[in-house]
């Protein structure tokens, strides 16, 4: 049959053939083109870059981009395991781990069109197992043209698949205890004594020793708690303070009717809050900072520094932890140890530069009022006392605490913002210091340079303004008196060092609108605050800071306001110590420190405080000595400003008052000074304050008062009382313990 078709198929092209060469085309023509056939092309999809995929993988795991890494999964393990699942697998791991750091190398691939396989090599860096490298392979499925990852447990460490774990035993160390310069204990790790009022239990022949006796301790008014108790009524709780057993031997002793004493165990801030907002506080860790405490090597129910020097220091005052990290199997039971620290390293102690006597009465200074205090040794910027006003019970964080149950209205009252570093405030005149440097520095003024300082200053069209005397004169009208005194004149032809010793308002607004406007030189006020260290941060580092505004003056207003401290000028109080600092040294600015040293429990400390010098006032000598004896007169010369109530002081002392309009209520009340000539005869190092009480007063009535009182404190260790026009605060009592009462049925004193 196959040899029939073979013939045929001869004998039909044999025809063809034949054909072909009787006509002239034949079977040439019937095929021929004038056109090439297209030649054939063949398209190849290149297989997706596997070890890309690896890579961008890993990447995303740095990110902690769990979803995205998920979404790289092959669609047969998404659908083995949720998003959630997969992430806390990870999270768990690296948790475990304590890792704190990965580092991923590829060193191989195989790839064919539907499959992949790449070789890696991953090794975590570990707070407390050491560094743990494991060579693993990823398994890669090519859907869509997309290399997908099929998931296994042992992609983050072989010995985790078949459901095994991950388990760290940790050894916690004790945390570290934070001193004063001396050595004093501010936090500690001990018992304390939570003290209270059962006000239905109050023997009414003891209150008054009951309400005295918790005042010495606590620093509180007697008066405030016999108005608690009253208010109160009979049945509540009233929560005081915290102490130790040691500190509170006495009350304990006497035992009157109605105090309630509860012992519990926690971090213990001595005094209720010694410098509670450099301090700060503890608090346990937060969900937010989980992940990355545990990747730092803590368990996760320690607590950590929240705020201030505890939070700074926190990595010296936590120690380092202890652990051993461990394979167990899904029952819990030791497969294998894989690395580990085995036992904690102690805390180290933190020293401050912060006295605890002076700190003290910075905190009593500032009790009836909202403000700060910032105290700096002239020649060091090392910080001695540092308080903000409200302030807070930094015991009440711990949850054992009897007495946090007033912890809410603690924190509404605002007192964890430290005022000294982080309020920012118009400075009114001290500020014009520095226009008054300007004015030297311009070369257009000079010490005696003459201006006439009368009630009014019009130099700016549309605009009358009036002097402080002016003031003073309208209110010795209202009350019916005549304006025939110092302060309620004008002040009259003075000088240059004058007008700083008067605080003449129109002379620092005709300097600030003579540079402004007739000068051209716009900017040189703005400039010498910078040069003062205003506008920016002064560098303490251990504290949280504001950096304060200075602003280019836009119009003549805002040259004439800024001349004198207002308008957009902002600044910390710690800025006008560390300038008013630096009046005193010749023009050093230092870097402020509140750090003395750290101390590890053997050896040589870590830190130590060492002077370090970050800015030089931009003044000449001879400029300075200028500035530096008209501040002298403003302490002692009878016209200045600050005479009053700094007379019989003894102490050689200089400064400068302000009062700085806020924009409601009172204005505040400003005082930057510093000790001279002392150092010889006390052998204690000068210092610079700087004192703002807000929305008190005239700076000559509230805050030169405080001023003598830190100078009193610092060089005699306990101040006298402090004296107002209403009436005094405060009475000197042994160290430690808190002062207090307030009197203002009580004037003895200078005004």
């Amino acid at each position: 049959m196959k040899s029939y078709r073979w013939l045929n198929f001869v004998l039909i092209m044999l025809i063809l053939v034949a054909c072909s060469s009787n006509n002239g085309g034949g079977i040439s023509e019937i095929f021929a083109t004038d056109t090439p056939l297209p030649t054939a092309k063949v398209d190849v999809t290149p297989a997706p870059d596997a070890q890309a995929a690896v890579t961008s993988f890993f990447d995303l795991l740095k990110e902690n981009n769990y979803e995205g890494m998920y979404a790289m999964l092959s669609q047969a393990s998404r659908d083995g395991i949720t998003l959630e699942d997969f992430s806390k697998r990870w999270v768990d791991a690296l948790n475990e781990m304590s890792a704190s750091d990965f580092e991923v190398v590829i060193t191989s691939s195989q790839i064919s069109p539907r499959d992949a396989e790449v070789s890696y090599s991953i090794t975590y860096q570990t707070a407390l197992a050491g560094d743990i490298q494991r060579d693993i392979v990823m398994r890669l499925k090519n859907e869509d043209s997309n290399w997908k990852v099929q998931w296994d447990d042992a992609l983050i460490l072989p010995e985790l698949a078949g459901g095994n774990q991950l388990a760290m035993e940790y050894s916690v160390p004790a945390r570290g205890d934070i001193y004063d310069k001396e050595g004093l204990p501010i936090v500690t790790q001990s018992a304390a004594l939570a003290f209270g009022i059962d006000t239905g239990a109050i023997n009414p022949d003891l209150r008054n020793t009951l309400t005295a006796e918790l005042g010495l301790l606590c620093g509180f008014d007697p008066l405030n708690i016999e108005n608690q108790i009253d208010a109160a009524g009979p049945g509540w709780y009233l929560p005081m303070c915290e102490a130790t057993r040691a500190e509170a031997q006495r009350l304990l002793s006497i035992n009157p009717g109605g105090l309630v004493v509860q012992e519990y165990e926690s971090r213990y801030y001595a005094q209720s809050g010694l410098a509670p907002q450099v301090v700060g506080y503890t608090l346990p860790i937060s969900a937010e900072q989980y992940d990355d405490y545990r990747r730092r090597g803590y368990n996760g129910s320690e607590r950590i520094g929240q705020d201030g020097i505890e939070a700074w220091a926190e990595d010296y005052l936590a120690g380092k932890h202890g652990g051993i990290l461990r394979v167990v199997s899904p029952t819990g039971q030791i497969i294998s140890t894989l690395g580990q620290r085995s036992s904690p390293e102690p805390a180290d102690s933190v020293y401050l530069t912060i006295d605890s006597n002076l700190q003290s009465y910075a905190q009593r200074a500032l009790e009836f009022f909202r403000g700060a205090i910032v105290v700096m040794e002239v020649d060091t910027g090392r910080i001695l006392a540092m308080a903000s006003s409200p302030e807070f019970d930094p015991n009440y964080f711990a949850p054992n605490n009897p007495n946090n149950q007033g912890i809410t209205d603690m924190l509404n009252a605002g007192g964890t913002l430290n005022r000294a570093t982080q309020g920012q405030y118009p400075l009114g005149s001290v500020f014009k210091i520095i226009t008054m440097a300007a004015g030297l520095e311009s070369g257009l003024y000079l010490a005696d340079s003459p201006y006439d300082c009368q009630y009014e200053f019009t130099e700016v069209e549309g605009f009358t303004l009036y002097d402080w005397t002016y003031d003073y004169c309208q209110q010795a009208l209202s009350r019916g008196d005549a304006c025939n005194t110092s302060t309620t004149t004008p002040s009259g032809l003075l000088t240059l060092q004058e007008g700083l010793m008067r605080s003449c308002n129109p002379y620092f607004w005709h300097i600030g609108n003579d540079l402004y406007t007739n000068w051209q030189r716009p900017n040189d006020i703005a400039n010498m605050a910078r040069g003062f260290g205003l506008g920016s941060v002064t560098g303490i580092d251990q504290l949280p800071e504001a950096a304060g505004q200075i602003l280019d003056p836009a119009s003549q207003v805002d040259a004439v306001n800024q001349a004198i401290g207002q308008g957009d000028v902002q600044v910390t109080p710690l800025q006008v110590a560390r300038f008013t600092a630096a009046i005193a040294n010749g023009g050093t600015l230092y870097r402020p420190q509140i750090v003395e040293r750290i101390q590890p429990v053997d050896g040589d400390p870590i830190l130590v405080f060492r002077p370090e010098a970050n800015g030089t006032l931009p003044v000449r000598a001879e400029n300075l000595a200028v500035i530096q004896e008209a501040m002298f007169m403003v302490t002692n010369f009878n016209r200045g400003t600050a005479r009053n109530n700094i007379r019989g002081i003894q102490f050689d002392t200089a400064g400068k008052t302000g009062t700085a309009e806020s924009g409601s209520g009172l204005p505040h009340a400003w005082f930057a000074g510093y000790t001279l000539n002392e150092e010889e005869r006390t052998g204690k190092p000068h210092i610079a304050i700087a004192i703002i009480v807000e929305n008190a007063g005239q700076g000559s009535d509230f805050a030169v008062p405080l001023f003598r009182y830190m100078v009193e404190a610092y060089y005699f260790g306990s101040p006298g009382r402090i004296s107002y026009d209403f009436g005094q605060i405060g009475f000197p009592l042994p160290t430690p313990t808190p002062f207090g009462f307030f009197d203002p049925n009580t004037d003895d004193g200078d005004n």
